[in-house]
């Protein structure tokens, strides 16, 4: 066995390896197909974003597609539609702040729920027994793997108030065989670059509802339905054709990618399985996740916290992220709040790291990171009086 880096012995990666890249398409076939857009001088909401929604409609099985600026305003414009200003949204705290974000930013009062230890997605039962005076529901498909759809739709529909997904990971994910897109009032996918299918930055907001469908088209361009008499406060929240051509051909490119990342999260799983303290995201039998993130738990029995661990990563020139840490309900941008009670979150929050996943991730690279954490663990007493803890 090697000694890790953090011990003096050489880095996995001596020139760094990154957390994620993003997976862009060639670019002369996206300014190609920008060309006769760009040429009319048509530069934002155009044909091509037409195009992108029409594609993603009959790919996600679904009777809309809306393309906004960003999934935070799909988000937010989908809330501000369905909840009355003032009210409360129920939502997991271990997810990404943009989750709470819009619902703070439509006047929503957020009201923090747990998330499972082994999924990571939200705890139905807990949600179900801190849904009383709740006006909605935000469920976030986490790194990519779906959330239990059917509990939530069927818990939304008992308590009579809408169902909104934060979809942000999971374009190309599946829920026992059926896209994700289809559940709820809306789901809501980014396209920012960490994504599978990226625009550089965008949203597109899926539903089977044409009132949602249509105040967002409305609210993306001020609430102007084309008079100027504006219907409601909207935002600037169009798409730009750059934007839709970047993700039309990253679009064309996702079903490869979906292989790639599938190959490599089942290539860490098999060389972690037998590293004692290491737990991988649960993903429900018969779904499909994007593996936007490939998730580790560090439990006790690993040897050395999951904050050491990423110290020792590091040395070895092995990016990683915390996500998500602090949870939302311990940001200070909710410090306001009255405290929320959350032990598994707080626990889930402090142990898990995510691994380099990215679509030109070699296997090689893999099977190296696996090396190194294996590593970390056999020398665990040693690497945990080296580093100091977090």
């Amino acid at each position: 066995m090697r000694q890790p880096a953090v011990l003096g012995g050489p880095p996995a990666f001596p020139d760094g390896l990154p957390f994620a890249r993003p997976f862009t398409p060639p670019l002369a076939a996206v300014t190609g197909r920008l060309g006769p857009s760009y040429d009319r001088g048509i530069l934002t909401n155009g044909p091509l974003v037409r195009e992108l929604e029409e594609r993603t409609t009959e790919r996600l099985g679904v009777a809309h597609v809306v393309a906004v600026a960003s999934c935070t305003s799909g988000l937010m414009l989908v809330l501000r539609h369905l909840v009355a200003s003032g009210g409360s949204v129920a939502l997991p705290s271990f997810t990404f702040s943009a989750s709470a974000h819009a619902p703070a930013w439509c006047g929503l009062l957020p009201s923090f729920v747990e998330c499972q230890a082994d999924t990571f997605q939200v705890d139905v039962s807990d949600l179900e027994a801190r849904l009383d005076g709740t006006d909605a529901i935000i469920a976030t498909h986490v790194f990519g793997a779906p959330a239990p759809v059917e509990q939530l739709e069927k818990l939304a529909e008992s308590a009579g108030i809408p169902l909104v997904f934060d979809a942000a990971h999971a374009l190309g994910s599946r829920r026992q065989g059926r896209p994700v897109g289809a559940s709820g009032h809306a789901e809501v996918f980014s396209l920012s670059p960490t994504k599978l299918v990226v625009g550089g930055e965008g949203g597109l907001v899926a539903t089977n509802r044409d009132d949602v469908a249509e105040a967002v088209v409305l609210g993306r361009d001020y609430g102007n339905p084309g008079d100027y008499d504006c219907r409601f406060p909207g935002v600037n929240a169009r798409m730009s054709e750059l934007h839709a051509a970047t993700a039309l051909e990253s679009l064309s490119m996702l079903d490869d990618h979906l292989v790639r990342r599938h190959a490599l999260a089942d290539r860490y799983r098999a060389g972690l399985e037998s590293v004692d303290g290491i737990a991988v995201q649960v993903v429900d039998d018969g779904d499909s996740s994007t593996y936007k993130d490939f998730t580790i738990r560090v439990d006790d029995d690993f040897g050395i916290s999951r904050d050491v661990l990423a110290t020792a990563l590091a040395a070895e020139g092995i990016d990683t992220r915390r996500y998500f840490f602090p949870p939302v309900h311990a940001q200070q941008a909710y410090a306001h709040l009255a405290p929320a009670k959350l032990p598994v979150t707080d626990d889930v929050a402090g142990r898990v790291l995510s691994l380099p996943m990215f679509g030109r991730l070699g296997l090689d690279a893999v099977d190296a990171v696996v090396e190194a954490l294996t590593a970390v663990h056999h020398y665990a007493d040693q690497v945990g009086a080296r580093v100091p803890p977090a």
